[in-house]
């Protein structure tokens, strides 16, 4: 979702919307208690458009967190053409069930409709703030997104900082930009520049396990300690 290609080709995310608001899909919904449970909580960039359910970069962060002996239940709740607003209202769904780590992605879509940048942080600080009203003891995790660079310097500097400044005002842990690496790179995506294929995905898993690991081995050590 970074890049002029993406702007021009796609007013919104493109794909198909799950069949209930908010549906998790890939993974298990319910909490196995010998695992840390994580919430990928997102758009159709987390629920992995265009690839296999279990492509998605979710499932492969849990193979990268099993193969270090550290598992982890993973959650999908991606939903396609989302936008920060949408999030806020689905968020409280999305938490029904406990976890201990929320990987918050959103944004993009707000990105390629060139929304307020102000409204972007407004809705990311109130949904922390539902995260933490609803669950206190999840960690947070908040995955940056950057908007296409034709929209400006202006615009994209204040978009790339709504993250920044609630990831500082709230305390929340950053996952450097989603698709680094990946965005702006055609043998890295999907035919329409904004979702990566299969290579691409990879590297998405990499860049969010890279800001993950730390918390998912600091809550396992937590347990042991006990």
């Amino acid at each position: 979702m970074d890049g002029a290609t993406a702007a021009k080709r796609a007013p919104a995310d493109a794909g198909p919307a799950a069949d209930s608001p908010g549906a998790p899909n890939g993974g298990s919904t319910a909490k196995d208690s010998t695992k840390v449970s994580v919430l990928f909580f997102g758009t159709s960039l987390t629920a992995g458009y265009g690839l296999d359910p279990s492509q998605a970069f979710p499932m492969m962060v849990a193979a990268k967190a099993a193969a270090e002996g550290m598992p982890i239940t993973a959650i999908n709740a991606g939903l396609s053409g989302e936008t920060s607003a949408g999030a806020l209202r689905r968020i409280d769904w999305a938490l029904k069930n406990p976890v201990d780590v929320v990987v918050l992605e959103t944004g993009g879509n707000d990105a390629l409709r060139a929304l307020d940048a102000n409204a972007l942080k407004s809705n990311l600080t109130a949904i922390v703030g539902r995260i933490r009203k609803a669950q206190p003891d999840a960690k947070i995790l908040l995955a940056v997104m950057e908007a296409p660079p034709n929209f400006g310097a202006r615009y994209t500097a204040g978009f790339r900082e709504a993250y920044a400044t609630v990831a500082r005002n709230e305390g929340v842990a950053l996952v450097p930009f989603l698709l680094d690496s990946v965005a702006g790179r055609p043998e890295l995506n999907q035919e329409d520049g904004i979702h990566p294929n299969l290579a691409g995905e990879r590297i998405v898993a990499d860049n969010v396990w890279r800001a993950l690991k730390p918390v998912v081995t600091e809550i396992y050590a937590l347990r042991t300690a006990k």
